[in-house]
């Protein structure tokens, strides 16, 4: 049996006084890509910030490598959503990789030839080495994100967490995207926060669909009861050519 390194029981999270989370359990292997799916407002970042140790539960407890969180965060890389940079700002590719290797205690120059040789290793992976003295805000929306993904891999974490990594990219360079994370997946556990259902079906290893409650399915399918439990409205599911998945239109009979 795999090895269990996130272990989520019996987590309840509110927020000024709202529930956000209800007696959500989960656990994740060593190996596993999660895909972590639901409503606007139904709880999956909250759910990836208490993993990762930027929240703590009201009710339950959050284990990462039977550790807290914040203890586990050396072995830990994350990518949040909608990640600012201000494009004039003159700082290349490299440098921003670079950033993922900063320790307390040394500047900006204290980089070694071993932090330099683990951002290029990094960008190769993405496949963006060829772009590393390039200006950031020169790069297109796929290049920034893969940039972004170098720089939390960069510390070489066991466990990488996305969270709508994907929003901006358009739909051929997800599709692209998509197939360098399977491959990231070879050797690193992954746990990502998705809108996009087209990536269900051939890359991921495991769904959570969340809103407030939690429904885990072992498997990159998932079924049209799960779907309906997690959105509490009818779903569809579509497929034209590329398996996806997508929301019908419905009249939404649930308050908020």
């Amino acid at each position: 049996m795999a090895e269990i390194i996130i272990d989520v029981s019996g987590v309840w999270f509110a927020f000024n006084g709202q529930p956000v989370l209800q007696d959500v359990d989960l656990k994740v292997a060593r190996g596993d890509f999660l895909v972590v799916i639901g409503p606007n407002g139904g709880g999956k970042t909250t759910l990836l910030k208490l993993m990762l140790g930027l929240l703590e539960p009201g009710r339950g407890a959050v284990r990462v490598f039977n550790r807290p969180p914040r203890k586990a965060a050396h072995r830990i890389g994350y990518v949040p959503q909608n990640v600012h940079i201000n494009k004039t700002f003159p700082v290349s590719v490299i440098d921003v990789v670079l950033m993922g290797r900063l320790r307390t205690g040394r500047g900006w120059s204290g980089h070694s030839r071993q932090d330099r040789l683990a951002a290029r290793a990094a960008l190769e992976q993405l496949g963006v080495w060829a772009l590393h003295d390039r200006r950031i805000g020169d790069l297109s929306g796929g290049q920034l994100q893969r940039v972004f993904i170098a720089r939390a891999l960069v510390s070489k974490p066991e466990v990488l967490f996305l969270d709508e990594a994907m929003a901006s990219i358009d739909a051929q360079s997800r599709s692209d995207f998509y197939d360098v994370l399977s491959e990231l997946n070879r050797t690193v556990t992954i746990v990502a926060v998705s809108h996009d259902m087209m990536i269900l079906s051939s890359h991921v290893k495991s769904v959570a669909c969340v809103n407030r409650d939690l429904h885990y399915h072992g498997s990159g399918e998932i079924t049209q009861e799960m779907l309906d439990a997690a959105y509490r409205c009818p779903v569809d599911l579509v497929a034209h050519g590329v398996p996806h998945r997508v929301l019908c239109r419905h009249e939404d009979t649930q308050d908020g």
